[in-house]
């Protein structure tokens, strides 16, 4: 074939596909059914010849403007450029481009947002939604026929917007079943204040494990912290000082797991000798700490790009269940067998 690199056309993609006209609609439109292997062949095709499709045209048909909408609360956090990363690959293999935006965890920030997007008629939106508030502009979103996806977190109320989500409770179980088969039975729970479905997943799978396992949970070793630096310090130094008998400590995310590597750090507890502590979610530094950080990877790149196909390709989108993704058990060097119970002298002596 001779056409001009950049140039191609649609039934220059066909030709190469083997398949007809229709069938490559479909699979940019990602409308209609198309087998995967189909797909494929098509998007190879169209890599190959460098074919574009017409954003313009296509919205002409479909009354929309091409792109899809990516609300996320922070670009910076680690987890959140994982997923980011998944739904800009999955876009670019659609032929779609992304309008990013962040809500910095504020609800009234979100809504405009939500309202600016639905305004420019995307082909739909995916959101890690904030926490708080009464996901009225969602509602409103979905009532004005905009198609929106959840990803990483669902809120409550508002099933009928699908959800690509981590399995947490099964990584949550995995890692105290972990803690308790060490031989920990003071573990206590830094966790997340702000209301939120995947909170709440996770200190129910920390109580029902430690139930099901016959440990009793000791309610003043359940913490809970604003999704923030300053409150998650607060809460896990509030903890190692008043509750030096705790020999291990599950971080329900993040940034809770770094309060408390640096608490523990400044109260010259020796990971894992005097305490363990474990986390939910790998980021870079976790590997980077000494010891190097146990952990429940969760897939944030399968998450994103997940959400971004669910959006594109199902017609119509179902909600009847969130999609759970599996989680991953990586243990590192900070959970260990415990020790006596930590005293002031006893942590003298072992300087």
């Amino acid at each position: 074939m001779t056409t001009e690199r950049g140039s191609a056309t649609i039934k220059d993609v066909a030709a190469a596909a083997g398949v007809g006209i229709a069938t490559v609609s479909r699979v940019f439109s990602g409308t209609g059914a198309v087998s995967e292997r189909t797909r494929e062949r098509v998007l190879a095709a169209a890599r190959e010849l460098d074919y574009r499709p017409s954003a313009l045209g296509r919205g002409l048909r479909l009354r929309r403007s091409g792109g899809i909408g990516l609300v996320v609360p922070d670009v910076t956090d680690p987890f959140c450029a994982g997923l980011i990363d998944g739904v800009l690959a999955c876009a670019r293999s659609l032929g779609e481009h992304l309008v990013l935006d962040a809500a910095h965890g504020d609800p009234a920030r979100e809504a405009e947002i939500v309202d600016r997007l639905v305004e420019q008629r995307l082909a739909g939106v995916i959101a890690l939604p904030a926490a708080s508030g009464s996901g009225a502009g969602w509602r409103a979103a979905v009532r004005s026929g905009a198609r929106v996806v959840f990803a990483d977190r669902a809120l409550p109320g508002l099933h009928e917007i699908p959800a690509v989500l981590a399995d947490d409770r099964s990584g949550v179980r995995t890692l105290v079943e972990y803690l308790v088969g060490l031989g920990h039975r003071r573990i206590a729970f830094l966790g997340a204040a702000a209301p939120g479905a995947a909170a709440g997943v996770r200190e129910r799978a920390f109580r029902d494990t430690l139930a099901e396992l016959g440990v009793a949970a000791d309610e003043d070793l359940i913490v809970s912290a604003r999704p923030a630096r300053d409150s998650a310090y607060a809460a896990a130094a509030g903890l190692l000082q008043r509750r030096t008998d705790v020999t291990a400590v599950l971080a329900a995310g993040h940034l809770l797991g770094e309060a408390a590597v640096l608490v523990a750090r400044e109260l010259d507890l020796r990971v894992p000798a005097d305490v363990s502590i474990a986390m939910v979610d790998d980021v870079p530094w976790a590997e980077l700490c000494d010891p190097p950080l146990t952990v429940v990877a969760r897939p944030a790149y399968d998450i994103g790009y997940r959400a971004c196909e669910m959006l594109l390709r199902d017609r119509p989108l179902r909600a009847a269940r969130p999609v759970l993704l599996p989680t991953e058990l990586v243990i590192r060097g900070s959970c260990g067998p415990p020790r006596s119970p930590r005293t002031a002298s006893s942590r003298a002596a072992g300087r």
